[in-house]
């Protein structure tokens, strides 16, 4: 009779084994991210790596973000009068914010008639340390109502790994902007505030890196292919 119980009990702790290992495979396919995370954290905040699969999966319904309203301080293009609203949390310094400049504005030449576009900052000062002047340098460049040509001068000088204030400064110039204006501007931080009140308001509403789109309220992580952010778009505009 020892033996028999010593034989049960060994099967019994078999079994039980393939059953722990079976379900610890399970909830790791589920959630990944209690094994390691796919980017950097900072504070709290995740830089954000592309992926190609970032699909939801089928029949899943996303979750709406409350981002904060669209104000007068926005800079914005597109339709103003538009049924979908297409806010960008993103870090001039930011390579992957950079990689996604081109999908945004092939995204932006296809809806500008049909969308409102609004540009916000999140930068992520840890790792990328130009990146708060350059949104400040942006903010400068607003007032004086060249915030989209300063954003394409800021993300052509991250292509060539040449930013600094002296940069922008440089820009403001080329742009025929009111040079000791833009100066006084961006040398007193003016606008600092304002970049850090978008970045609180992005990680409110979710954003948790660089960069986050919202389309309506849905979040659309990364630098996702322009085929992803459009089927969100086309999405909303058949409601």
């Amino acid at each position: 009779m020892a033996e028999q119980k010593m034989s049960i009990d060994k099967g019994s702790f078999f079994f039980g084994l393939v059953a722990g290992i079976a379900i610890l495979a399970i909830i790791i396919l589920i959630n990944p991210s209690l094994i390691g995370k796919d980017g950097d954290e900072v504070k709290g905040v995740k830089v954000t790596q592309p992926s190609d699969n970032n699909q939801p999966a089928g029949g899943a319904q996303p979750t709406v973000a409350s981002v904060p309203a669209i104000t007068t301080d926005d800079n914005v293009r597109g339709n103003q009068n538009a049924a979908v609203t297409i806010v960008e949390y993103s870090d001039f310094e930011c390579p992957f914010c950079l990689r996604f400049q081109s999908t945004m504005e092939q995204i932006y030449n296809e809806y500008k008639s049909k969308a409102l576009f609004v540009y916000r900052h999140f930068p992520l000062s840890s790792l990328h340390p130009e990146a708060q002047k350059a949104a400040e340098a942006s903010e400068c460049a607003a007032e004086q109502g060249k915030f989209w040509e300063m954003h394409d001068k800021i993300f052509a000088a991250n292509a060539a790994q040449n930013m600094s204030v002296e940069q922008w400064k440089k820009e403001a110039t080329a742009l025929g902007l009111n040079a000791s204006k833009f100066n006084d501007c961006l040398d007193s931080g003016k606008f600092a505030s304002k970049v850090a009140q978008q970045q609180a308001g992005g990680q409110a509403a979710g954003a948790q890196g660089t960069p986050t789109t919202f389309v309506n309220g849905q979040l659309v992580n990364g630098a996702v292919p322009y085929e992803q952010v459009k089927a969100v778009i086309d999405q909303e505009l058949s409601k």
